[in-house]
């Protein structure tokens, strides 16, 4: 190998090595904050807590570890989302969108999520504690049997949810 391939080489790897692959999108996440619609965004590790935003689309946007606690984002499309991680302590999603959306180990705890809808989501380790899910569509108790919940949690029909 020559001297100017091995060095272009050794730039190739160390520039990608350098370059961080899925790191959160700060100009994405001002935009949503401000109110925009995102979808398909990145949004890791957005810190979205407090943010009263109403009918935004973000289906399909990395929010893995976000912070929604505390917001208000009634009719948010939140479809096929990740949203793994996710922190969304008292937050208010009444009627938003779920639908496929990756759950793992988000913490709904005290969530307002009214008529939302959960149709194909995981839900696997979320906690549900206290959590109204009232008129909630797309829950199955397989769902919910991966989750979590309390005494408190509100759940529709017939369905139940395992203490966390």
């Amino acid at each position: 190998m020559s001297r100017l391939t091995a060095l272009s080489f050794a730039l190739a790897v160390l520039a990608t090595a350098a370059t961080p692959v899925l790191a959160q999108n700060a100009g994405q996440i001002a935009s949503v904050k401000r109110g925009a619609s995102c979808p398909g965004c990145n949004l890791f590790q957005g810190d979205f807590s407090g943010l009263e935003a109403r009918g935004l689309n973000l289906s399909g946007a990395r929010l893995r570890q976000a912070d929604l606690s505390l917001s208000v984002m009634n009719r948010t499309r939140f479809s096929n989302a990740d949203m793994r991680d996710v922190e969304a302590y008292g937050g208010v999603f009444s009627s938003s969108n779920f639908s496929g959306a990756d759950l793992t180990n988000a913490g709904f705890v005290g969530a307002y999520l009214q008529g939302a809808a959960f149709s194909g989501a995981n839900l696997t380790g979320t906690n549900l504690s206290g959590a109204n899910l009232s008129r909630a569509t797309g829950l199955t108790q397989p769902q919910l049997n991966r989750a979590c919940g309390d005494s408190s949690t509100v759940l529709p029909g017939n369905l139940r949810i395992s203490a966390c």
